[in-house]
């Protein structure tokens, strides 16, 4: 996806957060969170903006730990959020397209690989909004949700930090139905490691609309939600350990 698209996204995403979080009020708990309230969502998500903001805004090209000022008072934390969204958004949208800054992430640019980390943390977590206020939740492109498991899949999972590991050799394979979008992950003791393809036999499949795969494998909806073909025990198995 196209940087300045991506941005478009983080903004609408943010103000539905936003919206959400006033409806269901501070103290309301957050079913897909079941540690968390509203204030501790916004708290989180806050401090995220703001981390990213700094790290584009000012060009840092190592690593800084988010901040850990407190949080501003109940009555003020949906404010204080737009306020946080609204400048990461123009930092975002005002950077240089060559800027060079830390990423986590293997990218070949740092603004689009921060354009489309911060687009996708609030699309997760205004899920998470939404939950708690009650009602439907929000539609997601079928292309942006293929993205967003592109992301999880390939960039987080394929990360030494990984949980997802088992003593038994196996290969899990994911597909959006409603896109061409198909991966292969194959996995050991090791991190995952995910392919782009859909070729050679799979132990376990995973299928369903993007919006329904994006949802699931971020664990914000049951992995029953997705259609599964064969040895459902790695599919247990990511749900139980691919919480990041």
């Amino acid at each position: 996806m196209e940087t300045v698209e991506l941005i478009e996204i983080l903004d609408r995403e943010g103000r539905l957060l936003a919206d959400a979080a006033a409806e269901a009020g501070v103290d309301a708990p957050v079913p897909t969170c079941p540690d968390w309230r509203v204030r501790d969502l916004l708290s989180h998500i806050g401090r995220v903006h703001g981390w990213a903001t700094r790290i584009v805004g000012e060009g840092l090209t190592e690593p800084v730990r988010p901040a850990v000022d407190p949080a501003p008072p109940d009555t003020e934390l949906v404010a204080w959020y737009r306020e946080v969204h609204g400048r990461l958004v123009d930092t975002l949208t005002q950077a240089d397209p060559e800027l060079k800054c830390f990423t986590f992430l293997p990218t070949s640019s740092s603004l689009a690989f921060w354009a489309r980390r911060q687009a996708h943390e609030a699309a997760i977590h205004r899920v998470d909004a939404e939950s708690a206020r009650g009602g439907e939740l929000s539609p997601f492109t079928p292309e942006f949700a293929a993205d967003g498991v592109d992301e999880l899949l390939a960039g987080f999972h394929g990360r030494d930090r990984s949980k997802v590991r088992t003593d038994t050799p196996g290969t899990l394979r994911v597909r959006a139905m409603d896109q061409d979008a198909v991966w292969t992950i194959r996995l050991s003791q090791d991190a995952p490691r995910t392919e782009r393809h859909g070729e050679g036999a799979a132990d376990c499949e995973l299928g369903g609309p993007a919006r329904d795969l994006y949802l699931a494998l971020w664990n914000r909806l049951p992995i029953t939600a997705l259609s599964t073909e064969g040895d459902g025990k790695l599919a247990e198995l990511w749900r139980e350990r691919s919480g990041i």
